[in-house]
C-alpha cells in the first residue's frame, strides 16, 4: 500500500476492524518513511462473467434483467420474494463459481429454468413458453407431461 502523503510502499497496519456487516475491512495504517497514519477500507470484488448472447454479441450481467424474468415468471403466484431472492443469489453464486469470464446466456437460461422448475411449475411452464418459443399448443403440452413424469420435491412457502 503506498502512503498518500509522500507515497512511499513501506507502511505498517495499526489496526483492523470488520465494518459494513462484515463485508468491508477497516486498517489504520501508519507510514514507515513519513509516519503519517491514514484509513483505508478493502472488500472483496466479486466479478460477474459477461454474458454471449445467442447472436454472439456480449453484454455484461444484469442482474435486474434476472430479477425482473423471474417476477416476470412468477407474477400472481405464491413464492415469497425470500425465495425469490435466495434463488437469484444462489444464481449469481452458480455464474461465479464457473470461474469464466464468459458464459452463453444458454447457460443462464437453464440455471433459471431449473430453479424455476423447483420453485413453481406453472411459473417454470410461463418461462419456458417465452425462453424456447413455443410455436403451438403441443410445445406446451409436451412440457407439462414431461414435468408430470418427473420427480419433483415441492417446495412450499
Amino acid at each position: 500500500m503506498h502512503c498518500p502523503f509522500c507515497g512511499a510502499e513501506d507502511t505498517k497496519v495499526i489496526d483492523s476492524r470488520l465494518v459494513a456487516d462484515g463485508d468491508q475491512v477497516r486498517r489504520r495504517r501508519e507510514c514507515l518513511s513519513c509516519a503519517e497514519r491514514y484509513t483505508t477500507y478493502e472488500m472483496a470484488e466479486l466479478v460477474m462473467p459477461r454474458l454471449i448472447k445467442q447472436n454472439g454479441s456480449r453484454e455484461p450481467f444484469d442482474e435486474g434483467k434476472l430479477r425482473a424474468g423471474f417476477l416476470r415468471a412468477l407474477e400472481k403466484r405464491p413464492v415469497s420474494v425470500e425465495r425469490i431472492e435466495a434463488v437469484i443469489n444462489q444464481i449469481k453464486h452458480d455464474l461465479r463459481a464457473t470461474g469464466e469470464r464468459e458464459v452463453g446466456s444458454r447457460v443462464l437460461g437453464e440455471l433459471v429454468m431449473d430453479h424455476l422448475k423447483q420453485l413453481d411449475q406453472v411459473a417454470y411452464v410461463r418461462f419456458a413458453s417465452v425462453y424456447r418459443s413455443f410455436q403451438d399448443i403441443s410445445e406446451f403440452r409436451d412440457t407439462i407431461e414431461r414435468l408430470e413424469a418427473e420427480p419433483v420435491s415441492k417446495n412450499v412457502d
